[in-house]
């Protein structure tokens, strides 16, 4: 009994030991095998046709360049919008100035209306239309500065003057009367000749800087000179909120330093200017009809100058007192 006691043990632990060794026949437990999962294929990207480059479309009317504003930057309104606008100003003129017998409808041998816009400093073009047979085509936008004392109304013009003599004493090129003693005329040149004009009064383009006349760039005011007749309708009103509905000219900066070019308009077409003569056609905004117009007159221009130092001065005995 106590050999068992002894032995007994041992076989214990001989029997467990040969439990925890693993017979090599026995099966060794294995992880199931993994289906591999399959990628889809992307999906093909449909073929879009190439977007076709699109045909080039005319403008219905082009303004002008803005380079020749060297001062103050040109606000020009879309040019699809012209008609728009000026139907909506001209529908407002017509009910404003009714009992001055303001009408809209076309004079004949009188191709333009010219819409004065004192508060908003542009003088607005308007053409006829021919089968409405009423001014009603925006032509032409002209900066310009009137004054304080400027009239508002319905005028036809009366005369008008190569040169005229003006309050200071001053002179002013191209001038054509509104009504009494306020004209069109161009900025006021201290003598009477082509290289003496007010360069700071230029400089004020734009603004309300007059007398009570309006004055533009030699190259507008000649052109209303050459291309208006007497008897042409003239509206003066004031609107400082739109300036008209091609929008405002841009301006030119006269350097008073500059003793070379100082002295003369920018714009006037005389040969004797020193300015370049990209500066010509001003800054005015112009429909596609007025760059046309430009293209082909110009030549018409260049042969109805002013002498560059003109020696006396048209008057009109008439009328006392003309502003500057």
């Amino acid at each position: 009994m106590s050999i068992l006691r002894r032995i007994f043990p041992l076989l214990l632990t001989a029997a467990l030991l040969c439990a925890c060794v693993q017979m090599p026949n026995t099966p060794q437990d294995v992880l199931p095998a993994t289906t591999p999962q399959t990628t889809a294929a992307p999906a093909a990207t449909p073929e879009t046709s190439p977007t076709p480059t699109p045909e080039p479309t005319v403008a219905p009317a082009m303004a002008t360049a803005t380079s020749n504003a060297t001062k103050d930057a040109p606000q020009i309104k879309d040019p699809t919008t012209w008609d728009d606008n000026a139907a909506e100003t001209l529908a407002g003129l017509e009910t404003q100035f009714a009992a001055y017998g303001l009408t809209l409808d076309a004079k004949e041998g009188f191709p333009y209306l010219l819409a004065v816009n004192n508060a908003g400093g542009v003088v607005t073009v308007y053409a006829v239309d021919s089968a409405a047979k009423k001014y009603a085509v925006p032509f032409m936008a002209m900066v310009c500065s009137g004054g304080m004392d400027t009239p508002t109304g319905y005028f036809s013009t009366p005369v008008d003057y190569s040169w005229r003599l003006l309050m200071g004493p001053s002179y002013g090129q191209y001038a054509t009367r509104i009504y009494d003693s306020y004209l069109f005329h161009s900025v006021p040149y201290y003598s009477q000749h082509k290289d003496d004009v007010e360069y700071d009064e230029f400089n004020l383009l734009g603004t309300r800087a007059s007398l009570g006349c309006i004055r533009l760039a030699v190259v507008d005011v000649k052109w209303i000179y050459d291309n208006c007749p007497l008897g042409t309708p003239v509206i003066i009103y004031n609107d400082a909120d739109d300036p008209g509905p091609m929008g405002k000219p841009g301006t030119i900066y006269t350097d008073p330093a500059d003793t070379e070019k100082r002295g003369w308009d920018p714009t006037d077409p005389d040969p004797a200017n020193p300015w370049d003569d990209a500066f010509e056609s001003g800054t005015a905004i112009r429909s596609q009809a007025a760059w046309d117009q430009w293209e082909t007159e110009r030549e018409n221009w260049m042969s109805s100058l002013t002498p560059t130092d003109l020696q006396g001065w048209s008057t009109d005995s008439k009328i006392a007192g003309t502003r500057g």
